[in-house]
């Protein structure tokens, strides 16, 4: 009863966020102004042009963004059993940088690619993102253990980061801005004739981790516990693997690196549930991610003193002490519980 409480205040709360999108920006559009920008037959108005191509799909960006994050850090926490784990523990994050890295800042990576430069970033990011995806399964394929494959994730990470390094020291100041904001991350970027390439691998892999939840409870105790319960373990780590690969490659390419979100929201929902049964968690954190994107993505649209604040300037200072105060509550819950 609790968890569907909880449930309905996260929809309630994610609704009400994401009515404020389309009503809060630099300029402030009136509730009866946005409902016939999305339902009149004006289509070429000024306020429906800001409200269906601007606000819309910056709202359900941001919303699919943050469920996929948080979903990919619950992945990963349980499947290496590790508190600090999320979405770049594997250095899919990274891949993705790398990706957009080669194009930004090396001149001679454009002369290759017939795409726009905005479609040509959001290719670069998921081919990077994929292709350590593909290298983490080849190694996993090889090893067979989760310790080492954590090992080989940062590693890869690492090297990603290193490369980027160099290609910064000698990249042009202007190319190196555009790096920088990128990195910044953003929910504008997805416009309506790109949603669908970003809405459908998102949706594919909250579909996926909801139908994960049963081989994520056997894994909390343990490889040999599972293979006793009849749970396929490999099989089953590598489709969390690829899920996480799918979910954080797509969103990285789209929005950039986001941080906070992946790595704190599964101990907020933990918090708000005082649980570990995934059948429960996984919903809450796919809903507490799509609601503190909103909320984050909201704080930097408004009128005054949020324009210009990176997104990541806004999901870092609240993670901290949102994980901290989650962390110390949870000691209480977890013995009043």
């Amino acid at each position: 009863m609790r968890s569907l409480l909880i449930a309905l205040l996260l929809v309630v709360m994610g609704c009400l966020l994401f009515v404020s999108h389309l009503l809060v920006g630099p300029v402030l559009i009136a509730p009866k102004a946005v409902v016939a920008a999305l339902f009149g037959a004006d289509a070429g108005s000024t306020t429906a042009l800001i409200v269906r191509g601007i606000r819309l799909p910056e709202a359900v960006t941001a919303a699919a963004a943050g469920a996929g994050l948080a979903a990919c850090g619950l992945l990963m926490q349980t499947l290496f059993r590790n508190p600090l784990a999320g979405p770049s523990v594997m250095g899919i994050s990274s891949g993705a940088s790398l990706g957009v890295a080669l194009l930004l800042l090396a001149p001679s990576a454009w002369s290759v690619l017939w795409l726009p430069p905005s479609l040509a970033l959001i290719m670069g990011a998921f081919i990077g993102a994929m292709g350590v995806l593909i290298l983490i399964m080849l190694a996993d394929r090889r090893m067979g253990d989760g310790v080492a494959l954590l090992i080989v994730g940062l590693m890869v990470g690492y090297l990603c980061s290193a490369i980027i390094s160099v290609l910064q020291v000698a990249s042009t100041d202007a190319a190196l801005k555009g790096f920088v904001l990128w990195g910044m991350g953003s929910f504008v970027g997805v416009t309506s004739d790109r949603m669908p390439w970003f809405i459908l691998p998102v949706s594919a892999g909250l579909l996926a981790s909801l139908l994960l939840v049963k081989p994520l409870n056997a894994l909390l105790l343990g490889d040999a516990y599972a293979a006793t319960m009849g749970i396929p373990v490999l099989r089953s780590r590598r489709s969390i693997m690829w899920t996480t690969g799918v979910l954080a490659g797509t969103i990285t390419a789209f929005c950039g690196p986001i941080a906070f979100l992946g790595l704190a929201t599964p101990h907020v929902a933990r918090g708000l549930c005082r649980t570990s049964d995934h059948v429960v968690l996984m919903p809450i954190t796919i809903l507490c991610g799509a609601v503190l994107a909103l909320f984050c993505d909201l704080l930097i649209k408004l009128p005054g003193w949020g324009a210009g604040i990176p997104l990541n300037a806004v999901t870092s200072l609240l993670g901290a002490p949102v994980v901290a105060w989650v962390l110390f509550s949870g000691k209480r819950w977890a013995r009043s519980a």
